[in-house]
């Protein structure tokens, strides 16, 4: 099989580890002396780092002194109790220029403080283990797949491309309000803070984002989880809108290389040209994907772009999540092409039953009624 890569362009396209290594990293931690014990500790390790060019500066807030922050500083973060003036020492260290989380176990009480102050916390700043995504990964896929295909009229098929953009745009809310504070910080709270915080960073530095994810671990995970986010979203909106046959799964096969290519990176995983030529291969095979939704598709192309769209989405984002937990456990570059290869052959058996359903099959009828409305709306767009 011939594969859409350029394999010396996937080289240059792989994200440059040792030159986010020698990235110099600057944070400043305060903490509020009314801040849990345990969340102090949990914040102090999570940003406990041994690279030699990371800067990691530790202080104390008290009342009616404004943070003085170092001016090199990349970012802040407050570790926050229960202390009126929290809002406003954040809006010192905004002022500074310089981007500041306030990571907390009681967030109610310490944004109706800030507000109380007159320094409200902006609302992406502040963080605490009640916050999740608004849809899990495994939800959102099934919102794409049920979107793109079961548009009974034009205006329901017209939601497609509303459908990707509002998962690309996904915010983390609360999962439930908080009625007792400080939230117990258990192993649950204690990861999704790790997330939450991780999220942050990637928002707030993004060119710096490689470099955090190799000196704090707690980052590597959800700069990952962003990488299959954005091409899963990519690649199912590829499926959708790409309308010259065989056009989507260069672009789609591209994309999965890159991402796995990103994901290495973030676990500190350099890629060899020999090792990059393996993952090319099992990358290749998405080309399997095209089949499973021709299959399901039948004779009707429009079909065809549907399905693929939902397909694209899933298949890609099985295969990142496989390279995600493998490296979590603890794997190395040398065992994940074999990995992601499973985690793509499960992906296409798991499409090829669905369409085989009674389900999957009026999902495809639904899509018929549907696609014609689809393409107009696409192309509405693309003309706008």
């Amino acid at each position: 099989m011939n594969l859409p890569l350029d394999i010396p362009a996937l080289i240059r396209a792989a994200t440059d580890i040792d030159s986010a290594r020698n990235t110099p990293l600057a944070v400043s931690v305060y903490l509020d002396e009314t801040a849990p014990g345990d969340v102090v500790g949990h914040v102090r390790s999570a940003f406990a780092s041994a690279g030699a060019r990371t800067r990691v500066t530790l202080g104390y807030l008290e009342e009616g002194v404004a943070p003085e922050p170092y001016g090199a500083d990349d970012m802040a973060v407050i570790v926050a109790g229960t202390s009126p003036f929290i809002g406003e020492a954040a809006a010192a260290v905004r002022a500074a220029g310089i981007p500041v989380m306030v990571a907390t176990t009681s967030p109610h009480a310490v944004a109706a403080a800030a507000e109380a102050a007159g320094f409200p916390i902006p609302e992406g700043d502040l963080v605490a283990p009640s916050m999740t995504e608004p849809t899990p990964w495994g939800d959102a896929a099934a919102t794409v797949a049920r979107r793109v295909t079961a548009g009974r009229t034009g205006e329901a098929a017209a939601e497609a491309p509303e459908a990707l953009e509002a998962l690309e745009h996904a915010v983390p809310v609360e999962e439930e309000p908080a009625a007792a504070e400080p939230l117990p910080l258990d192993a649950e709270a204690a990861a999704t803070l790790d997330r939450r915080m991780g999220e942050w960073i990637i928002a707030a530095c993004r060119d710096k984002k490689l470099a955090f994810a190799l000196a704090f671990p707690f980052v590597r995970r959800p700069l990952s989880l962003d990488a299959v986010r954005a091409t899963a979203i990519q690649n199912a909106g590829v499926g959708v809108v790409v309308f010259i046959p065989g056009a989507d799964m260069p672009i789609m096969t591209l994309n999965q290389a890159k991402m796995l290519l990103q994901i290495a990176a973030a676990y500190g995983q350099p890629l060899s040209a020999e090792r990059i030529k393996e993952l090319a291969a099992v990358v290749g095979g998405a080309f399997l994907f095209r089949n499973i939704a021709r299959s399901a598709a039948g004779v009707v192309p429009v079909l065809g772009w549907a399905v693929k769209g939902a397909v694209g989405f899933a298949g890609t984002e099985a295969m990142g999540r496989a390279a995600i937990e493998y490296f979590e456990a603890g794997g190395d570059i040398v065992g994940l092409a074999s990995v992601v290869q499973r985690a793509r052959d499960e992906a296409v058996e798991a499409a090829g039953r669905a369409a085989a359903t009674p389900a999957g099959e009026r999902a495809i009828d639904a899509a018929k009624r549907g696609a014609a409305g689809l393409v107009r709306a696409v192309c509405g767009r693309a003309r706008g």
